[in-house]
């Protein structure tokens, strides 16, 4: 059978089948890799700085985007009530705090951490991570984005417990 009549073939992530190269033995990363991983670790760092700058000058984040309407119009949460307080304490370092507003805003801000972490040793140390080329190869975007709607539901869960638990 050939590459194009495979059902499961490789995500438009993955632009080469996966074959065992002798880079992926040497474990170094390519340039390319570590420029990319270089703008990766700035767009998060970037991103938690101006949270972080939200959080020092007190700027009040539900004026800047407006009150919810889903909660006006219910008297309910909405999915993602409570991520931009959530992401902005986790920015100020109160990660126990971030996970009590939002456990959806607090898990998300971990993985960005995380990828931000890798991302750093990608681009200044050049570390290769196999299990990344095999993570955006075999995994499909429409999982990431499952993924992604049950954490959001179970934030709004937890949110929707509080919100019920009080009146």
């Amino acid at each position: 059978m050939q590459a194009s009549q495979q059902l499961n073939r490789p995500k438009i992530v993955c632009r080469a089948p996966l074959k065992v190269s002798r880079r992926l033995l040497t474990g170094r990363a390519s340039f390319h890799q570590r420029v990319t991983a270089g703008i990766v670790v700035l767009v998060i760092v970037a991103l938690f700085g101006s949270l972080w700058l939200v959080a020092y000058y007190k700027i009040n984040v539900g004026r800047v985007f407006g009150l919810c309407g889903f909660k006006q119009k219910y008297g309910l949460p909405c999915p993602t009530c409570g991520m931009s307080t959530s992401a902005v304490a986790f920015a100020k370092g109160k990660i126990f705090e971030s996970f009590y507003i939002q456990p959806a805003g607090a898990l998300l801000c971990s993985v960005a951490a995380v990828s931000a972490f890798l991302a750093f040793l990608i681009a200044v140390f050049g570390v290769y991570f196999s299990f990344l080329k095999r993570f955006f190869c075999e995994v499909k975007v429409g999982y990431i984005i499952l993924v992604l709607i049950i954490i959001i539901a179970g934030g709004w869960a937890v949110t929707l417990a509080r919100a019920l638990a009080a009146k």
